[in-house]
């Protein structure tokens, strides 16, 4: 059972049908199994594998110490001034994504997107991290792989609506 929307004291959430998904890649998995075209994983087990390796980098590895909670802590808890946030933001996606981009240069799988020229899951978790990326002014020209594959996301008519400036909730 999905637990009721006052017990996911986190954001995002998708209300359905009176049940509440929290969680990013569990809402995405979500509409992937209810609406499946067009496709967020690959036909094949390996492929799957690949693209949900790089998407639970990206939402384990990267996103978790950098989001809003961590920050507000940093300030409010520990004091730490802006200048330290923001350093702390910028290291530990500069460590993420300089392991990202040495996985997707290296791999003959990457095409157009993370993997292949259709977006998938990985794309989705990627492009939301390089927004947050120029947002903190983390220089990311050391990874032109990534920067590469969120031009070309950001191209697209769903990545463009779905941009930050575009939400009229966005903070």
């Amino acid at each position: 059972m999905i637990a009721p929307i006052d017990a996911i004291l986190l954001i995002p959430a998708l209300a359905v049908d009176g049940q509440v998904v929290g969680q990013s890649l569990a809402i995405i998995e979500y509409l992937e199994e209810t609406y499946p075209a067009p496709p967020l994983l690959p036909s094949y087990p390996l492929g799957r594998a690949r693209v949900r390796q790089i998407a639970y980098a990206i939402a384990c590895d990267i996103h978790p110490v950098n989001n809003l909670r961590m920050r507000n802590y940093l300030t409010e808890t520990l004091k730490a001034e802006r200048t330290q946030v923001d350093t702390w933001y910028a290291h530990w996606i500069t460590v993420g994504f300089a392991a990202l981009e040495t996985s997707l240069s290296e791999s003959k799988m990457t095409g157009r997107f993370c993997h292949g020229d259709t977006p998938t899951l990985a794309d989705i978790c990627l492009v939301p991290q390089m927004a947050n990326a120029y947002r903190f002014k983390v220089p990311v020209d050391k990874f032109p792989t990534l920067v590469r594959i969120d031009e070309a996301a950001r191209a697209l008519p769903a990545f463009a609506a779905a941009a930050p400036d575009k939400q009229t909730d966005a903070a």
